[in-house]
This record gives structure tokens, sequence and C-alpha cells, in this order.
């Protein structure tokens, strides 16, 4: 019996999220299918992130215990050819017997997209949030900078733990741009539930005029207990990476 790491990628937009749930089909459930398929006998698997409904992930890590007499290449294969073509495996390997790949994490990345354009494109909206006007591109770069370090994110969004810390180190935050996309990435030590497509929003809102960029600080440092209006929507979000020590 080994316990595996793997990385996975999927298309969220079919799915109610990564947590196996009743009557909806989610990205847990698919794959322990898949494994069960191939003999598994476990009753769940690990996931480092619990990706909402409609959120994507490019690296996405899982972690199970199986018995496999077969090479890492073959679980990978065997794997793909089980699950349905909006998940694919991309790599496994053996693991540390007690490996889990949400506590051990130390820093986890995410991607939001956005376009610009006044008029619909069906063959982007799947993923990124379509806006209009475009917000100013200084405005959400200063917006990000005000983000990072340590600070009490509460107003973004609530602990994973009821009664948790809100407390979260953010180490990078920016905004690139290209054409008419927009592209937020954002690396920190862990995030609160909504919190990444929270500060989507606010950030849009500064770059639109909406929010005085001075208020950043305020939200920061706690001044006001309000939670934050408004998310972007998921279609945009994808969780990019997540680092372990070596």
């Amino acid at each position: 019996m080994e316990r595996y790491q793997v990385i996975i990628r999927y298309d969220g937009t079919a799915f109610g999220g990564m947590q196996r749930q009743d009557n909806t089909r989610t990205i847990q459930g698919d794959f322990e299918t898949a494994l069960r398929n191939i003999g598994w006998m476990g009753k769940s698997i690990l996931a480092a992130g619990r990706t909402d409904a409609g959120v994507h992930a490019a690296g996405q890590v899982l972690a199970f215990d199986l018995e496999w007499k077969h090479t890492s290449r073959d679980l990978c294969n065997a794997l793909n050819a089980n699950l349905p073509p909006d998940i694919g495996v991309q790599q496994v390997s053996i693991a540390k017997a007690d490996f889990h790949p949400r506590f051990d994490a130390i820093e986890r990345s995410y991607r939001y997209q956005i376009i610009c354009c006044q008029n619909r494109d069906p063959l982007r909206e799947r993923y990124a949030w379509r806006i209009w006007p475009e917000p100013d591109f200084e405005l959400l770069q200063a917006c990000a900078a005000g983000m990072v370090g340590e600070y009490d994110f509460s107003a973004f969004g609530t602990p994973p733990i009821p009664g948790g810390t809100t407390i979260r180190r953010i180490y990078q935050a920016d905004w690139a741009k290209q054409s008419d996309q927009l592209v937020f990435e954002i690396s920190a030590n862990a995030y609160l539930y909504h919190m990444v497509r929270r500060m989507v929003h606010y950030q849009v809102g500064v770059g639109l005029g909406k929010i005085r960029l001075d208020d950043l600080k305020e939200v920061l440092l706690g001044q006001g207990n309000e939670m934050i209006q408004g998310l972007a929507p998921a279609c945009g979000l994808f969780l990019q990476s997540v680092r372990y020590l070596d």
C-alpha cells in the first residue's frame, strides 16, 4: 500500500465544486469513481483545496492510499482512461505515508481572468469574466500591491472552520494586461472562503472608480466589520498550483 500524490486539471463548469455532495456532480465524486474502477477500496481522497462550483484548476493536488502493482505512469494512464473528459491527471508520484495535500501546503496560487469587451464573447466567457467599461489598470495594480502582506482579511471571506483565524499572508498579488484581457495572479499561505473572487470584484470596483483606493487600508486594518459585497463570477478563477516543502 502506497500513498500517491496526484496533480489534476479540470474544467469546473459542470461541477458543483471539489468536495463530494449528494445529488451533485463533483470533482471528488468523479475521481473516486475512477479510483474504484481500478480497485481502490478507500473511503475518501484528500485534496489541497475545496474549489467552488464552476471554478477551474490547473494544479489541484490530491492524495490517496492504493495497492497498485504497476508503475506511476501506468496509474496515471489508468485514471485518465476512467475519468470524464473534463478532468485530467497530469502527474502521479509516490508520497510520504503521512502526506496531506491541504495541511502540508505552504503556498497556493490562483489566477483570475477578465476580458474587457462590450459585446458577448461565448468562446471566451466560459473561462473569464466579461466586464465593460475597462477598469483603470494603474488603479488595479495599486490595489493589488496594497493587499500584499499579512492582514486580517475578514472583510473578504470567512474561515473554512467556524471560529478560525481570518489572518492570511499574501506573498504576491498583481495584474497583467494583454490586449483586452486582464489577469490577476495571487499567491498566499491560505485563503478564506470566496476570498479571491471577492478581492477581484473589489479591485474592479476600485478600477472603475466606484470604490476609493484609500479605503483598502481601512478594510485591511479591520476598521469596520462588514463583509465586502460582490463576488466575481466563478468561471474566471483557476487554482494554478500548490507548493510544498522539498
